[in-house]
């Protein structure tokens, strides 16, 4: 039987075993965010940083990958993409496990098709999924990890609320696949989400918003002096952005940021932004370049509203941990089983 232990500030799970890792905790591989210097730092707190391959340079405009990943190879790390935009780009994903990343982590698409690859290299494969009708098609990839995104996470989602995601992808796993680990994303920023997520049956947790406020992280300043200054009722999830700027997303997931005046033009036009599918493409990479936030997303999670301050990453994973086995310690003297 798998059990959960905690022990001062060390929380043991299966994912702290399997992986291993001081703290269950991964930094999220967030496109323009979760670079080299932000995934070690994660990795080197005890957690496991995932930079952020985003859109296989698909789109353009994003970091050098190579370049990050070198900046993380000073710890254990992994590397993350959007598995759609990957699939137009497959050989980026081969150059990346040049590097020998510890894991690679998929979402937005079939990772099938790179399982074997990746198997190769021997890094393990992580993959997210947005609803319980895909969970079956990562297990088939071999997935080591699956991680369930609520809808209450920053940037591409889909609909499920995490609460009631996490246990019942626990007690669809431990039917289908118990060895499989389960971690929980989406509106996680603090040691209380931890703590719920392992209670809920998770192995641990996938990190976005409270990182991407992080100092290391590459979110540019501006962005997150606007969201210490506002709460989770600020965002919103939408998918006018990416049909206005004519990036290709499957129509099932939006996109989750904080309103602004595009949104509030757009947000119930849904349909009148689809006929003018990429209309303000070079109006938004002008806004990008400028950082205008009256237009461009600043995309993070209903979770923004716990962000005080723009901390390191050692003291985010540091305190995170240590509120949870606080919080799990108080609970009583329970052994926590979230899976046979």
């Amino acid at each position: 039987m798998d059990t959960t232990e905690h022990a001062g500030d060390t929380i043991r799970t299966r994912l702290t075993e399997l992986f291993p890792i001081k703290h269950p905790i991964l930094c999220a591989p967030m496109a323009l965010v979760t670079g080299g210097e932000l995934a070690a730092a994660v990795s080197r707190a005890g957690g496991l940083g995932i930079v952020g391959g985003g859109y296989a340079g698909i789109l353009g405009g994003e970091p050098d990958l190579e370049a990050e990943i070198v900046r993380a190879k000073t710890a254990k790390f992994g590397v993350g993409f959007i598995t759609w935009a990957l699939e137009r780009a497959p050989t980026v994903l081969t150059k990346a496990l040049k590097h020998s990343p510890f894991c690679v982590f998929l979402s937005f698409g079939d990772p099938r098709p790179f399982a074997e690859e990746i198997r190769d290299a021997g890094a393990l494969l992580i993959c997210q999924v947005q609803l319980l009708s895909q969970i079956d098609v990562a297990l088939e990839a071999g997935a080591a990890a699956v991680v369930v995104q609520g809808a209450e996470a920053g940037g591409h989602g889909a609909t499920r609320s995490t609460f009631p995601f996490v246990p019942e992808a626990a007690d669809y796993l431990r039917q289908r696949s118990p060895e499989t680990l389960l971690l929980a994303a989406g509106g996680i920023a603090d040691g209380r989400g931890l703590a719920a997520s392992l209670m809920l049956g998770a192995d641990g947790v996938l990190v976005g918003t409270r990182f991407w406020a992080s100092a290391e992280a590459l979110t540019p300043k501006v962005h997150t002096d606007r969201a210490m200054c506002v709460t989770g009722d600020s965002t919103i999830r939408t998918k006018v952005l990416d049909a206005l700027r004519g990036v290709p997303w499957p129509r099932e997931y939006s996109f989750r940021f904080l309103r602004n005046e595009l949104t509030d033009k757009w947000s119930e036009r849904e349909s009148d932004a689809f006929r003018a599918f990429g209309s303000l493409s070079e109006e938004y990479a002008r806004a990008r370049a400028q950082n205008d936030l009256d237009m461009i997303a600043v995309a993070c999670g209903e979770a923004v509203g716990l962000l005080k301050d723009r901390l390191s990453a050692e003291s985010i994973v540091a305190s995170m941990a240590a509120q949870a086995a606080d919080i799990l310690r108080k609970g009583g003297q329970l052994t926590f089983t979230p899976r046979s």
